[in-house]
């Protein structure tokens, strides 16, 4: 069975992994470099602990509140193009209690396997950097600690269970920390994974398979006969047959599926990072500082800062007061930090986000070959092995990984 991908991105290429390896023929197809956006400048880590969905009870809110904080960690831009607005709009009626609960449930059902699947991947001879170094959520304030402690049922219900920590016992866990984090969740199962040397290793085991990988070609146009896609054609006019598809390409994913007839609302959630080199600070785990909402991941030779969240951007373009709010963190967070050396240029990029928070992973009602696999927001890294072989049991045998009621809300069909 012949299948193009669209993406090649952690997301498409470990779908991409899944289906050669049940008998595809796979072309994956890239608009750029392979792994070179969101999966580029993520996190770098397999983030279990924070498998929380984007929409949150007063998430908006708080955002309208800060639309005149230009450092502030979550940013709505006000002048909006009218299909973002609507996206704000049906993203609002999914902040609260109900629909968080249900998306974080979601979320741990479909990443619980995470770091089985990495293993599993470097049993196969995948190679890339991975750490084991579980995760420390830092608060300065009382109140946001007891605002995110009301999420823990769910992730002890999945086995998740943190060891709750306060003024010298946070220090104790890491001791490069200053005296303004009074308060700590350590989760010990949380893992850390350099995203360029996972797609490197992806991309060496998909060539061994026979995958063919087409960097820097673009979609031009699908050709369709009846209700399925028959070709891709790239914008150079190369025809390449196919008998199904799938859309993998990070937040171009909605406007490919409109080409196909089917409306999917994924648009930027932009996001930055920042890479030390050598680290300024050493760490004996990762953290995320969670007042100013940014991560800190250390991984060989290096240390990774990621934060913000900034809807409304239609560009990949670095705005230094976000940058240096990210800086501020660290400075303020960790005693040693001094001016930061070793700071390399900052990236920032866009990550795919849906309106309730899922990912979409699933056939298009409009085309019966045609699927997609994408939305993931911030947890692209996370989820991508969970994702990749649901896509792969629904598109061979038609098999889930997930409960009809809990397939049903990643339906690229729920919209």
């Amino acid at each position: 069975m012949k299948t193009v991908i669209v993406g090649g991105g952690v997301v498409g290429l470990t779908s991409a992994l899944e289906l050669a390896q049940r008998g595809h023929e796979v072309t994956v197809i890239e608009a750029a470099c392979c792994g070179a956006g969101a999966s580029h400048g993520n996190a770098a880590k397999i983030a279990i602990a924070e498998s929380t969905p984007v929409p949150a009870p007063g998430v908006l809110l708080q955002g309208i509140r800060w639309m005149l904080k230009p450092d502030s960690p979550l940013s709505i831009r006000p002048s909006l193009a009218p299909g973002y607005l609507r996206f704000l709009l049906r993203m609002a009626t999914h902040c609260n209690a109900r629909d968080f609960d249900a998306g974080l449930d979601l979320h741990l059902r479909l990443g619980e396997d995470a770091n089985d699947l990495f293993d599993e991947f470097q049993a196969q001879g995948i190679d890339f950097e991975m750490h084991d170094r579980g995760v420390l959520l830092a608060f300065e304030t009382r109140e946001r600690f007891d605002e995110h402690c009301v999420s823990l049922p769910a992730f002890e219900a999945a086995g998740h269970h943190p060891q709750i920590l306060h003024d010298d016992d946070v220090r104790e866990a890491e001791p490069a920390l200053s005296d303004r984090i009074r308060h700590g969740l350590f989760f010990s199962a949380d893992r850390q994974i350099e995203p360029d040397s996972l797609t490197q290793g992806l991309l060496k085991k998909l060539s061994d398979l026979g995958v063919v990988v087409r960097e820097n070609t673009s979609i031009g146009r699908f050709v369709r006969s009846g209700d399925s896609v028959t070709a891709v054609v790239t914008s150079d006019a190369e025809v390449i047959t196919t008998d199904a598809l799938v859309i993998s390409a990070g937040v171009p994913s909605g406007t490919l599926a409109r080409h196909l007839g089917q409306s999917i609302p994924i648009y930027s959630g932009k996001g930055y990072s920042i890479d030390y080199s050598p680290a300024p600070i050493q760490l004996r785990t990762s953290l995320t500082l969670e007042d100013a909402r940014v991560a800190v991941t250390p991984l060989n030779g290096m240390l990774r800062l990621a934060g913000t969240m900034e809807f409304g951007s239609t560009d990949d373009n670095v705005n230094e007061v976000r940058v240096d709010a990210i800086r501020r963190a660290a400075q303020e967070a960790f005693a040693g930090w001094g001016d930061g050396r070793g700071e390399m240029a900052p990236w920032a990029g866009s990550r795919p986000m849906t309106p309730d928070g899922l990912p979409v992973i699933g056939r298009l009602d409009s085309v019966k070959n045609a699927f997609i696999n994408s939305g993931h927001s911030m947890l692209g890294l996370t989820l991508a092995p969970g994702s990749a072989r649901l896509l792969a049991g629904l598109m061979t045998d038609g098999s889930s990984t997930l409960p009809d009621e809990l397939l049903a809300r990643v339906s690229p069909n729920r919209f």
